[in-house]
């Protein structure tokens, strides 16, 4: 996640060379997001939304913004990454099976995973493994 603030130019000129960081030394399907973060001091703002969106565009990022403070987006821009994750992940299983001479994707393993959301009940640990 890479996080500019909008009511600060200087966070957001920032974004290029911390992108360049991030590429030069993670691994090659890093997924990144740019995130804009305190949308509610929008009568602050000094970076646009468009220019924030045609930036993310132009170097393949994701975008939102949030506000860390009235928790807008905040759970949508972790979702966002970590379904994109999701979805690396997955196709990587796929190749990995078409090259080992698997033609049937419907017979790989897989593993549930539950994300939990505002509104969603998580056993305790103790009790999830119980018949």
């Amino acid at each position: 996640m890479l996080v500019y603030d909008i009511s600060k130019r200087q966070t957001f000129d920032h974004i290029p060379r911390w992108l360049e960081e991030l590429r030069g030394h993670a691994d090659k399907n890093i997924v990144i997001i740019l995130i804009g973060n305190k949308s509610d001091l929008e009568n602050q703002r000094a970076v646009s939304t468009e220019d924030a969106k045609e930036f993310a565009q132009k170097e393949g990022l994701f975008f939102l913004e949030t506000s860390a403070l009235e928790a807008t987006n905040v759970e949508a821009a972790f979702l966002t990454v970590l379904n994109e994750i999701f979805n690396i992940v997955n196709k990587k299983n796929l190749v990995a099976a078409e090259n080992q001479g698997n033609d049937n994707p419907a017979t790989l393993a897989g593993k549930k995973i539950v994300v939990p959301g505002p509104a969603q009940d998580i056993p305790a640990k103790n009790m999830c493994c119980r018949s």
